[in-house]
């Protein structure tokens, strides 16, 4: 074991965040140039794009839940959670150089469907993401005691992938989407192939089982408090996929932007300015707040300004300028949703079943975001107005916020040790 993990020195943190970074940046990648290169370079209209968006999320509906429970009971290639990162950074990378060869892709199988190899890489970039980013945050809870340094764990990933997700769209902004697709491909294959093998997991994650009455109605009570964690978290998610899937519609529209390239561009310094934020606020600032107010409170606070932000650019949002300051708004809350969720939860749920929890967490996630692809795609390309996109982020955030309002503050930091072993 390295000297800086026995001492969680702040450099084990980064290198622990490294994994996840690398899955953050493969969908930093996605989230600035999938909608952007259907639309543009392959012609597909807004609804055909949320039905590519669709199989992402069906794929991490089964890939993060049986990788997770996979990994909490295996051990090979020297750890639980380290095969499972290698074999989906590896795939992650080569599917994001797929993106801007879909057409050869297609050509060169003689399938002569574009929307079919659309599917077909978009289904296998999020399967690979969705493959590693369960392990990647069940590994920080394996190696990290309970409390202020699980919090730390979590809210040093975000600070760390939130910073490369800003360089990717900074990328994608001034040197164009094709050069961020060809970069993001290495560093998405260096920083998960090369940090787990520096980072030494437990072999054993012991649990004491007890059977007595009191146990067992705790257990209840937190899947009780689990659930209303999930319902909170995704009706925060349909709020952002939306955003996520569904600007480019907006920005067409609003800001007329006079090439399909200034599109991009507007695209790529939104999302940018939204991950400055939220790289900045977690360690920084989120993190001391929640040793002051707790975290549901934290979090439930930063999620409010996010519909507030939503409601805003429905306002004000008419030039690229007002929309930037608004996004800005936006990365409050982006910041903790990406962040603190993962350790509220975390603290509820039996440690040696981590990689499980994180998977069923992840419905929270994916679910929402079949909604927003196979239900509100129709209604929003329908619109004539595309503020609906932002009018439901901004309602489906102001829900959110209300739900975490039941969401009750761990007294302990863990729950009995035997909750929700069985």
């Amino acid at each position: 074991m390295l000297e800086i993990q026995k001492k969680l020195s702040n450099s084990f943190y980064a290198l622990l965040s490294l994994p996840s970074t690398a899955m953050g940046f493969a969908l930093s990648i996605q989230i600035a140039v999938l909608s952007w290169i259907l639309s543009t370079k392959y012609g597909l209209d807004i609804h055909e794009v949320g039905i590519v968006w669709a199989a992402g999320p069906i794929a991490g509906i089964f890939g993060q839940v049986i990788i997770g429970l996979i990994s909490d009971n295996v051990w090979f290639w020297g750890g639980r959670r380290r095969p499972f990162i290698l074999i989906g950074g590896v795939l992650a990378a080569l599917m994001i150089l797929a993106l801007p060869n879909i057409d050869k892709i297609n050509e060169f199988l003689g399938i002569g469907s574009l929307m079919a190899v659309a599917i077909a890489v978009a289904l296998t970039l999020d399967m690979a993401i969705n493959i590693s980013f369960n392990p990647t945050r069940s590994i920080i809870a394996d190696v990290t005691p309970d409390g202020v340094p699980r919090t730390k764990g979590y809210t040093w990933m975000q600070t760390i992938s939130g910073f490369f997700g800003v360089m990717a769209y900074a990328i994608g902004a001034i040197f164009g989407n094709f050069f961020l697709i060809y970069l993001g491909a290495g560093l998405v294959l260096l920083f998960s192939v090369i940090p787990p093998f520096f980072i030494e997991e437990s072999k054993e994650l012991v649990t004491v089982e007890k059977e007595d009455t009191e146990v067992k109605k705790s257990a209840v009570t937190q899947w009780g408090e689990l659930f209303r964690i999930y319902f909170a978290h995704g009706f925060s998610w349909i709020g952002v996929q939306t955003m996520f899937v569904y600007i480019i519609a907006y920005i067409q529209q609003k800001l007329n932007p006079a090439s399909q390239e200034e599109t991009g561009q507007i695209i790529a310094i939104s999302f940018l300015v939204l991950n400055a934020v939220g790289f900045i606020l977690p360690a920084f600032v989120l993190e001391p707040i929640t040793e002051k107010i707790g975290r549901v409170k934290t979090h439930l606070a930063c999620v409010a300004v996010m519909a507030l932000g939503y409601f805003g650019i429905v306002l004000f949002g008419k030039t690229p300028l007002t929309l930037y300051i608004l996004m800005a708004v936006l990365g409050v809350g982006w910041a903790a949703i990406v962040s603190l969720p993962f350790a509220i939860m975390s603290e509820k749920v039996n440690e040696a079943r981590m990689g499980f929890f994180m998977g069923i967490f992840n419905l929270s996630v994916v679910l929402p975001q079949l909604i927003v692809s196979l239900v509100l795609g129709y209604y929003i390309q329908q619109a004539g107005d595309k503020n609906l996109i932002f009018i439901i982020s901004g309602v489906t955030l102001t829900i959110s916020a209300l739900l975490w309002m039941l969401v009750r503050e761990s007294k302990n930091p863990k729950p009995a040790e035997s909750e929700l072993s069985e």
